[in-house]
């Protein structure tokens, strides 16, 4: 690695952690510079702007999951079942989530915080991630490993909101992450009623 990408990478990267910490708002391009070990003026080297280092955090955020999740469900068996794929593409959006949860979390808490432009353009890349777990979903619904009443968009959106917001409170120590999406699944496909509530 050139010396230039190394530096544009940790620029990325300290621009990752201070937009999750302070938010966008708050955050200086002298923070970031900070961590770095650069001066400031510098990042305009790499970067027109705060804006530009926001959309790219935001980008890397979401490309990285959605690339895991798809290499996930496409190099899976085409003989297991649906709720199978299913926990593989959870497993793979934690493993990468908790990964880089810099990108994530700054995606996360920063999307609002974008000026307007920057969150139509990234809207497209949200979309194209949901288009995926749309598709999981109905796959799995119409060969009736979900209930056909069970209403799909909420349940992609509660899943999804679930998944995402691991990052504020998952322990590695706690749990591998294969045992937490085995977990997930279990809830999703078996429920949480006793047998009262039948």
């Amino acid at each position: 690695m050139k010396k230039s990408d190394d530096t544009r990478r940790r620029i990325l990267d300290a621009s990752a952690k201070m937009f999750r910490r302070k938010g966008y708002d708050t955050t200086t391009l002298k923070d970031i510079a900070k961590i770095v070990k650069v001066r400031a003026p510098a990042i305009y080297y790499y970067f027109d702007s705060k804006e530009q280092l926001l959309e790219e955090v935001l980008n890397i955020g979401i490309d990285r999951i959605h690339d895991a999740v798809q290499h996930a469900i496409a190099g899976s068996a085409s003989d297991i079942s649906h709720r199978e794929r299913i926990e593989a593409a959870i497993l793979a959006h934690l493993a990468t989530l908790l990964r880089h949860s810099d990108y994530t979390a700054a995606n996360i808490i920063n999307y609002h915080l974008a000026p307007k432009n920057i969150r139509k353009r990234h809207l497209i890349r949200r979309e194209k991630y949901n288009d995926c777990w749309r598709a999981l979903l109905q796959e799995a619904q119409q060969a009736g490993e979900i209930e056909a009443s069970v209403d799909l968009h909420h349940l992609r959106l509660f899943l999804l909101s679930a998944l995402f917001w691991t990052h504020e409170w998952y322990r590695k120590e706690d749990e591998p992450t294969e045992a937490m999406a085995k977990r997930i699944t279990g809830v999703l496909f078996d429920g949480i009623g006793g047998t009262k509530a039948r």
